[in-house]
């Protein structure tokens, strides 16, 4: 790729080079001060001394140095320690630390149109220093816009739960490894071109919008009454069988149809009923 539209790898000057010579010239200078000859000398010795001193550079660890020449991009230090550069160098100082970003909670669509709440947190840090700080007007406010671009996105793209889209393979709710992999790749797509590196990125909040919750509250209630009762009614039958199964093989008391059916309504009604039954003593027959 073309030097001016990547990031380019500098290597400066030892700073502690350039430092025992800036000591040299402050002994010579000491000593033709002392002896008060040479003035052009002691004149030479400061400008070069005062030149040399401007070029030193700290940079710390995970923290890069941009190098700009008048206008034009000459290259980055990314290597941290002690160094020289040219004095007439503009130096940006970009960091390379991992940092975070969580959103706001914000009220998107999902798949099928209902309103949700969601936020999400991402785990960013530069790794291009000219894309970031050239690419892109300022790189900050830019993963905070795709961000919320990349969320929005996703969130139409995916149904709240399975309640919703029964035939869904994945939800919002419930399949969290697999849309968080999705929102990752999504930002992380988003930000190359400013070189940002996506780490991790992941939601942190998710639930339906007020105005809909209670709503979707009591529809996943009736839901899992109604499985549940399924589950009971599934029970109740499998122990009738089973009774009237054992009452004829160990031949207790022969039943009829019609006695078989009475039996039959009254175990339902006992085994799936709210309320607990009231037993009722027969001192008849069965047939009063």
């Amino acid at each position: 790729m073309n030097a001016l539209t990547s990031e380019k790898i500098k290597n400066p000057v030892s700073g502690y080079f350039i430092l025992l010579i800036m000591i040299a010239l402050a002994i010579v200078f000491l000593f033709l001060a002392a002896s008060q000859t040479m003035q052009v000398m002691l004149i030479l010795i400061s400008v070069a001394f005062a030149f040399l001193g401007k070029g030193l550079v700290v940079i710390n660890p995970n923290t890069a140095k941009l190098l700009i020449l008048f206008g034009a991009y000459r290259g980055s230090v990314l290597e941290s320690g002690f160094f020289w550069v040219n004095p007439f160098y503009k130096r940006i100082t970009v960091s390379m630390r991992a940092r975070n970003f969580e959103s706001e909670k914000e009220k998107v669509n999902d798949k099928l149109g209902n309103p949700i709440m969601i936020s999400v947190i991402a785990v960013w840090r530069v790794k291009d220093t000219f894309k970031a700080c050239f690419e892109v007007d300022d790189y900050a406010n830019f993963i905070r816009i795709q961000t919320d671009s990349a969320v929005r996105k996703l969130a139409a793209t995916y149904a709240y739960d399975h309640f919703e889209d029964e035939k869904a393979t994945v939800t919002l709710s419930t399949d969290f490894n697999e849309v968080n992999s999705t929102l990752e790749r999504e930002i992380g797509e988003r930000l190359g071109i400013a070189g940002i590196e996506v780490v991790e990125a992941r939601i942190t909040h998710l639930a339906y919008a007020p105005e809909i919750a209670h709503s979707m509250l009591r529809r996943q209630q009736a839901a899992a009454v109604v499985a549940a009762r399924h589950k009971i009614v599934e029970g109740a039958v499998g122990m009738v069988e089973s009774a009237l199964n054992l009452l004829s093989s160990k031949q207790i008391i022969n039943l009829d149809e019609e006695k078989k059916a009475a039996m039959v309504s009254n175990l339902m009604v006992v085994l799936c009923g709210d309320r607990e039954s009231q037993p009722v003593v027969n001192t008849g027959t069965l047939n009063h």
